[in-house]
């Protein structure tokens, strides 16, 4: 089997290749080097089975000459963390959306399966919890920058099962909700690698808001098991899945136990978004999947724990 992987030298992507390469298949990876890094595929650069595409998904006919090479495409590659969309927002509504089209069209025509990466921003500021994917999708206005991203990945899932009802592309959504661990670079505005980097200094954790807003984090290995059940498991055709932990904590509480775990001398701060954020920006209160769905079709659903998470996170930067 080969697998063509974009964004395959990121955070997700790299653990994913990874796991596919110890299986016994063939990937290529298609990245931009923009957030993904050649030291994340270290570990396997040796590997014959492993090919690395430095290109851009913008590229059509790159995309489309290795999407004609592969059996699965998984299409990972996107702008990442919200303070890239803040402050990028032409390149990263291109980059999420003409770049999944390029993707889409390939696939539809060399008739392959694909994997669409989608995101637990796309449920917007809904209260229903926890999210489930059948779920109406409640966005804010479009003066605010932050839900760009949200829009153009919603836009991503419509033409992604556009191709399926026209076309009968075979065609796969997940929608990834907070996916953290070894590997996860802070650059980007991810808050669980900044903090245990911050505590580890003991320097200031910096908390965004009041710190009252609450997320479920998985853990990549997780992730990357759900990807894996779900890119062989014929039946999901045509189907969304919620990808991540049900395990809730708010941002104030993560920074404490941070903090707790690494026996850090930081002081835990409260910032406001506008010291942080370009104007335009608004922020989800709480964010809580329902994996039911995802353990129905695979038999499998994320349970490793907040504190192995953390765990996890800091060893590796202790490591560093």
């Amino acid at each position: 089997m080969r697998y063509l992987i974009t964004g395959g030298a990121g955070f997700i992507g790299s653990h994913l290749t990874e796991r596919l390469i110890a299986g016994g298949a063939r990937v290529d990876v298609l990245d931009d080097m923009s957030t993904g890094c050649p030291e994340n595929l270290h570990g396997i650069a040796s590997d014959p089975k492993l090919k690395v595409v430095v290109g851009d998904i913008l590229d059509a006919r790159l995309v489309d000459k290795m999407a004609g090479e592969c059996d699965i495409i998984v299409h990972l590659a996107a702008a990442v963390g919200v303070r890239t969309i803040m402050e990028q927002p032409k390149r990263s509504l291109l980059t999420n959306v003409t770049g999944t089209e390029h993707v889409l069209e390939s696939a539809d025509q060399y008739k392959k399966r694909v994997i669409i990466a989608s995101t637990s921003e796309v449920y917007g500021k809904a209260t229903k919890l926890p999210f489930s994917e059948e779920d109406d999708l409640v966005l804010g206005a479009t003066a605010n920058y932050r839900w760009s991203y949200a829009c153009a990945k919603a836009l991503d899932e419509h033409l992604t099962l556009a191709y399926v009802r026209q076309s009968d592309l075979d065609g796969v959504i997940v929608r990834f909700f907070n996916t953290t661990g070894p590997r996860q670079s802070g650059r980007y505005g991810m808050v669980l690698p900044n903090f245990v980097e911050s505590a580890l200094k003991n320097e200031p954790i910096l908390v965004h808001g009041s710190g009252e807003q609450s997320r479920s984090f998985g853990h990549v290995k997780d992730v990357v098991e759900a990807l894996d059940r779900l890119i062989k498991t014929e039946s999901t055709r045509g189907e969304i899945f919620n990808v991540g932990n049900d395990e809730e904590v708010t941002i104030l509480r993560l920074a404490e136990r941070i903090r707790q775990m690494t026996g850090s001398r930081s002081e835990i701060k409260c910032i406001p978004y506008k010291d942080v954020y370009p104007e335009g920006f608004e922020d989800m209160k709480r964010r809580r999947p329902s994996v039911v769905k995802l353990e129905k079709f695979t038999g499998f659903r994320p349970r490793t724990s907040l504190d192995q998470i953390i765990a996890d996170v800091i060893a590796e930067k202790r490591r560093a």
